[in-house]
């Protein structure tokens, strides 16, 4: 009976008559890697004993515990050993929450203040003078989910305060715990952690996994006289074949039939490479960039534009208003001009917009809903001084989210602002930029803008239509004698999202943001 040996199995193939029939023998050692063959040498001289990764360290004489690990995977899909992995889950203090057990949790400070205060003094005003900007707000949201209302500024404690005490302290209690160093998650309040780990840095959560090793049956049985070491041969380079020595050499096993992972290297996401282009083009262009935060006053973001308190753009379907901060102090000087401006036009020689200009509107805290409101901010703060700026940013608005739309995207501003500026200068500018990014077919047609006069819409040709990608014209002297200047200032701003569908070849703009690594590794390099 001729028997044929297999050995990537481990196992001889016998023909009886014809009939093939099979018997599961151990596997070659010789298929075993010197690593495997010194882990399962040491395993057997304890074979019952269930192995930690330190006694292996030890027993193989090793430093790397990523040679256990290689050589444990090895033994397991030879059938030689079996791995068991326990999930463990350890929750230590952030940077804040060792500053909350040294000086008390945030919401803990904050109602100790609101209890030394009589209900005169619990107001909005007085707690932001008396603590930073970046506790107070944060602050009195936690104070909120505590039962806190506010009505009209004033914060109000309710009358069953002794609840919030015990909630505090029990938080309180569960940051203590932590102070002596990190514990095992099993051993505290899943709802504590739960509330923590949604709060910046104040406790961390690392998860880990410890394994053991122990040796199966077929591994019991191995053949100890057969794991001594050899010296295996990966690569045969051109030095070795110089003799005759390789020839007489074992070499590594391979099995080519073993999926392979396909290499991919790591690159911008397609978003990040636009904005450096962009941002290298203007630079090349002599602009400078100037940057803004997100959360504005309406003042600012729509009023010092000369956008009427009544514009659509008002409504709350298109901005988002915040809660918190409700509303942000602005200088009296700018609120007077921009109250002139918008009743009767001011010393500008317009009209205005008539009716009574409401200043509590102009404080309401909003997210910004164009980029244009950082330039107006840099006019406001060097007016007297010739400047080509940019901005690439995010911004906000209410949207509806389709193919073509969605309520957080990025925006490209810029302005012009010298005594020479003109209409002229301003189009040849944005043909300019577009030739640069690759679309030298640029057409502007008129629109209108509350802000600026004469006001234009910029479009590209793409795929044989016209593409309208953002705004531009001159501000209106209502929008720049108040801030202090009376140069020409040339502004415009597009959305990045739809010069990204133009420069991928997208019809989509939410294809822009999928989680798929491989559709975004299959997008042209920008």
């Amino acid at each position: 009976m001729p028997a044929l040996w297999n050995t990537t199995l481990g196992r001889r193939m016998n023909s009886i008559e014809g009939v093939n029939t099979y018997t599961i023998v151990p596997m070659v050692m010789a298929d075993l890697g010197n690593n495997e063959r010194r882990m399962l040498k040491a395993m057997l001289d304890d074979p019952d004993t269930v192995w930690k990764l330190s006694d292996l360290l030890e027993a193989c004489e090793w430093k790397d515990q990523a040679h256990v690990a290689g050589a444990g995977l090895g033994l397991e899909e030879a059938g030689l050993l079996e791995i068991n992995e326990i999930p463990s889950r350890h929750i230590s203090l952030g940077t804040e929450g060792r500053k909350a057990v040294e000086h008390g949790l945030l919401e803990s400070r904050l109602f100790e203040w609101l209890l030394e205060r009589d209900s005169s003094q619990r107001t909005m005003r007085e707690l932001s003078s008396n603590f930073e900007k970046s506790e107070s707000g944060p602050g009195i949201g936690l104070l909120k989910k505590l039962g806190i209302e506010i009505s009209k500024g004033t914060l109000i404690i309710p009358e069953d305060s002794k609840s919030i005490q015990r909630i505090i302290s029990e938080r309180q209690s569960f940051i203590s715990k932590l102070s002596d160093g990190g514990i095992d998650a099993q051993k505290l309040d899943e709802e504590m952690i739960s509330a923590f780990k949604i709060r910046k840095n104040i406790i961390e959560i690392v998860d880990s996994v410890s394994r053991t090793w122990k040796l199966t049956p077929k591994g019991m049985n191995s053949d100890v006289s057969s794991l001594d070491e050899s010296k295996l041969i990966v690569d045969l380079t051109p030095e070795m074949l110089q003799t005759d020595e390789w020839k007489n050499s074992e070499f590594k096993r391979y099995d080519v039939n073993l999926p392979a992972p396909t290499p991919a290297g790591g690159r911008p996401h397609p978003m990040q490479s636009l904005i450096q282009r962009i941002r290298a083009i203007f630079l090349e262009m002599g602009f400078s960039e100037i940057e803004g935060d997100f959360v504005r006053t309406a003042g600012w973001n729509m009023d010092s534009l000369f956008i009427p308190q009544t514009h659509p753009a008002r409504a709350m379907q298109d901005t988002f208003y915040l809660d918190n901060p409700e509303s942000m102090p602005i200088d009296e000087k700018w609120l007077n001009l921009w109250a002139d401006v918008h009743e009767n036009g001011g010393d500008t020689g317009s009209t205005g917009w008539g009716g009574s200009f409401d200043r509590m509107e102009a404080q309401k805290g909003l997210l910004r809903t164009h980029t244009t409101v950082n330039t107006v901010h840099h006019l406001a703060e060097n007016p007297d001084q010739p400047c080509r700026v940019f901005g690439i940013g995010r911004v906000f608005r209410q949207e509806a989210i389709d193919k073509s739309h969605l309520p957080e995207f990025h925006q490209i501003e810029g302005i012009i602002h010298e005594p020479e500026a003109s209409l002229p200068m301003l189009v040849t500018t944005l043909k300019t930029f577009y030739a640069k990014m690759g679309y030298p077919d640029v057409r502007v047609r008129p629109a209108y803008f509350p802000y600026t006069e004469p006001s234009l819409e910029i479009e590209v040709k793409w795929r044989g239509m016209w593409l309208e990608l953002g705004g531009a014209g001159i501000f209106r002297p209502e929008v720049t004698e108040p801030l202090g200047t009376e140069w020409p200032v040339c502004a415009w701003g597009m959305g990045l999202e739809r010069l990204a569908m133009l420069v991928l070849g997208m019809d989509d703009i939410r294809e822009l943001y999928l989680p798929d690594l491989q559709k975004l590794r299959s997008m042209p390099i920008i």
